[in-house]
């Protein structure tokens, strides 16, 4: 896959994830303003319930004082009835309207003390009303042409509506001088409130209050405060043009955890599923990153491999050309000479075979470590004679200071002397041509631990190099140049026998100034 692709692609994939959380967080928030409006609502039509309830309640108190009164007998001091006809004629259906409106008014002053309102008396105006539409056909028109108007006047013996609408103006007028905590109770609100509220499926504590022009009154829950921002409010006892001095106001101090608690399954779905896309997707993008990363370090690998197996194939077939040579094939020296080169070149390409399946089978925890009680300097001896030779054919130098007082640690001696190996021919192989290989070896306890530090004062390495100089295939980019054998499993070997023996190994390294590899190893007693 190229560059461009792979980098649009991922391009693609982050704007769509992107976009399914911003999808995701306005469908959560758009949810959470429709249950806010939902709620306002519920709430508003709770409080114009209650208005209502407490104003019909209020009215109807008051009819039922003042209807007796009316009932008694009382004469009243003034009379007056008023009544309208009007009379249509249809000549083309033979059919004659009859429309009658009729209105009693009466006058009464009565005493006040059974409405406490500091007055001896009041003045009460009933007012009775009565409307009648009929049709009248055919013959029934000729026989009801002296219509009895008395016969057809209402029965004044119920209240009608135009009753209501009188009292109404009355109530208002002796109400306005009563204190509005005799008018309402707090438990008749919160009464009405609650089986309201109820209906709604709304079952959280609230708090209300009557306000006077923007005071407190008395009539109010505990603990009410007045805020502005999330408080309900509504008029109440409003006179007949629709104003009022009074509001009934609610407040719910956990509104917002009610509100998004009806979507909160919904929400914790959502951030769920879009918690394991996002997972999903950095894992896959991991991978893919993780494969095209190893795709370039296999493919140096290879050039590598190659490259170091050209050498060692090319030398085996001169030689091989050179003993089938007659003159040199009776030169049994020169025969014996070309021999040993192939021997040479051969266990060379073995051994870079070997260090490939021996990663392999550690990676698969296959390859078999046994352990015993060993002499960590002992062991370091054995692994600096067998690099002695070829320090010394570059006339460079192995310096050895182990001070640690005790070295005896659990290992097994086969692997860990290749572990030492591995580092002390990388401090040669990453010492320049030009200079002599100078090696200092040297060892000493720390708590429980001994520490083996091996440094060179070869190339040393970049801080990037540092980070990765232990991961498998990894050598540090040197463009074209090939002049340093190896195929990146040295270090990723050394790495997996150290932890393997429970250690530790890192490394310091400055640009051209060298290396130090440390080792950590705990101790037996």
């Amino acid at each position: 896959m190229g560059k461009k692709l792979f980098i649009i692609l991922i391009l693609l994939m982050s704007l769509s994830l992107i976009g399914i959380i911003f999808v995701q967080a306005y469908y959560i928030n758009n949810s959470i303003e429709n249950e806010e409006e939902q709620f306002t609502f519920n709430v508003k039509k709770a409080l114009s319930y209650t208005s209502k309830e407490i104003e019909n309640r209020e009215f109807k108190d008051y009819v039922i004082k003042l209807q007796p009164l009316i009932n008694q007998g009382v004469t009243p001091d003034s009379t007056a009835f008023r009544e309208f006809y009007l009379k249509e004629d249809n000549s083309d259906s033979n059919e004659k309207l009859i429309y009658r409106n009729s209105i009693l008014e009466e006058n009464y002053k009565l005493s006040s003390s059974i409405f406490d309102i500091g007055l001896d008396s009041i003045n009460i105006r009933k007012v009775l009303s009565d409307r009648e539409t009929k049709i009248l056909k055919g013959n029934a028109i000729e026989s009801n042409s002296n219509l009895n108007l008395d016969a057809m006047m209402f029965e004044f013996g119920k209240l009608s509506k135009g009753v209501e609408i009188f009292y109404d103006t009355a109530y208002e007028d002796l109400s306005y001088r009563v204190p509005i905590h005799k008018r309402i109770s707090q438990e008749e609100i919160n009464n009405l409130l609650k089986s309201k509220l109820a209906e709604d499926n709304i079952y959280i504590d609230y708090q209300f209050a009557i306000y006077s022009n923007d005071l407190a009154t008395k009539v109010q829950s505990e603990d009410f405060e007045l805020e502005n921002a999330s408080t309900f409010s509504i008029p109440i006892f409003q006179n007949k043009n629709d104003l009022s001095n009074y509001r009934l106001l609610i407040n719910f101090p956990k509104r917002n955890v009610f509100v998004q608690s009806s979507i909160i399954k919904m929400t914790l779905l959502s951030i769920i599923f879009t918690s394991i896309i996002i997972i999903a997707y950095a894992s896959a993008l991991m991978q893919l990153l993780r494969q095209r990363k190893i795709s370039e370090i296999k493919t140096d690998f290879i050039n590598n491999m190659t490259h170091e197996f050209k050498t060692p194939i090319a030398t085996i077939n001169l030689a091989l050309d050179a003993i089938k040579n007659p003159q040199v094939i009776d030169d049994k020296e020169r025969v014996l000479r070309y021999l040993k080169m192939i021997k040479d070149e051969n266990k060379r390409m073995h051994a870079q075979v070997e260090n490939v399946l021996r990663i392999s089978k550690l990676e698969r925890n296959e390859l078999n470590i046994s352990k015993e009680r060993v002499i960590l300097h002992d062991l370091i001896e054995d692994a600096i004679t067998h690099v002695q030779l070829i320090v010394e054919d570059r006339n460079g130098k192995i310096n050895i200071e182990l001070l640690a007082d005790k070295s005896s640690v659990l290992a097994n001696e086969t692997h860990f002397t290749n572990v030492i190996v591995n580092i002390l021919d990388n401090a040669i192989k990453y010492t320049p041509e030009s200079r002599a290989p100078i090696i200092d070896v040297s060892t000493e306890n720390v708590g429980t631990n001994i520490l083996l530090k091996i440094k060179d004062q070869g190339s040393g390495m970049s801080k990037a190099a540092q980070k990765r100089v232990f991961e498998k295939f990894y050598r540090e980019h040197t463009g074209d140049r090939h002049d340093v054998k190896g195929h990146g499993l040295g270090l990723a070997y050394v790495k997996r026998i150290v932890e393997d023996h429970q250690g530790h190994v890192s490394v310091e390294s400055e640009k051209d100034k060298g290396s130090t590899f440390i080792i950590k190893l705990p101790l037996i007693s």
